[in-house]
């Protein structure tokens, strides 16, 4: 909507205009912007994909990358696979796009972890049907993707995890859900031990090419073949709308040719043996 765009132009402006303060708090490299998620749908689904916003990506020529930096993410969240191998985690589904996505991931044989907000998961629960049937992993992304979550009471952010939870296991029951991820990246201890004590890992990431903003189909491609090494976790969108669909179909037969693609393992409850 025009009055969407108006506010985001504005807050961008005054982003920059405070940008040279050393005052200014950084948020983690590569967090979420804190636009909420209907106005990411809209803006990312009006943008159409731009061949020219980036340069075209080179990264199959270059020399092998090293492995991805390893350590925790904020708050001990899993920023990497452990190993050499890449995941692929989708956040903000499911949605429109994701039949396209579980297509072009079932194409190239690759599984993936799915990061999912619980409200949409009670309306589309045939494809929470579909992504375990396929063989991708299930992570919770909250009930209403609330970015500020740190800061409510203890019962609200267990209502936000538990009531995702619900609505996976009414789509599948007995599905296993490993995985939470903050929504906007924002991870607190608190909400990560939350998590934990409902047997599920938090999980950042390595690789962030923004693609909810609607960047442009190039921008997308370029920042993930560039930046993806032995190990990372990239961070997409099946919520994101048609340029992430896009960008997949070159994403995806790239990557496949250079690395092992994996989703998250079903794990063990943390703290558990």
């Amino acid at each position: 909507m025009p009055w969407r765009r108006t506010a985001v132009f504005a807050l961008a402006v005054l982003v920059l205009a405070l940008g040279g303060s050393s005052g200014v708090a950084s948020r983690p490299a590569g967090a979420l912007s804190s636009v909420p998620l209907a106005v990411r749908h809209d803006t990312a689904s009006a943008s159409s994909p731009s061949p020219s916003s980036a340069p075209a990506a080179s990264a199959s020529a270059s020399a092998p990358a090293p492995a991805a930096t390893p350590g925790t993410g904020p708050a001990g969240s899993l920023r990497t696979t452990g190993s050499s191998a890449v995941a692929l985690t989708f956040d903000d589904g499911p949605w429109d796009d994701t039949p396209a996505v579980l297509d072009l991931l079932a194409q190239y044989h690759v599984k993936a972890t799915f990061c999912m907000v619980g409200h949409q998961v009670a309306a589309r629960a045939a494809l929470v049907q579909r992504m375990v049937a396929e063989g991708h992993t299930l992570c919770n992304h909250t009930w209403t993707h609330d970015e500020m979550l740190p800061s409510r009471p203890a019962e609200r952010i267990r209502s936000e995890l538990q009531r995702t939870n619900d609505a996976i296991h009414a789509a599948v029951p007995g599905a296993l859900i490993c995985y939470y991820r903050a929504p906007g990246g924002n991870f607190a201890p608190h909400v990560v031990n939350m998590a934990a004590g409902m047997g599920m890992t938090s999980i950042y990431w390595t690789v962030d090419p923004q693609d909810w903003r609607g960047p442009g189909v190039q921008s997308i491609i370029h920042n993930v073949l560039t930046n993806t090494r032995p190990g990372s976790i990239v961070l997409l969108h099946d919520g994101a709308g048609p340029q992430t669909v896009a960008a997949l179909r070159t994403i995806l037969p790239d990557l496949t040719s250079r690395f092992t693609l994996t989703a998250l393992p079903i794990t063990d409850p943390p703290g558990h043996a």
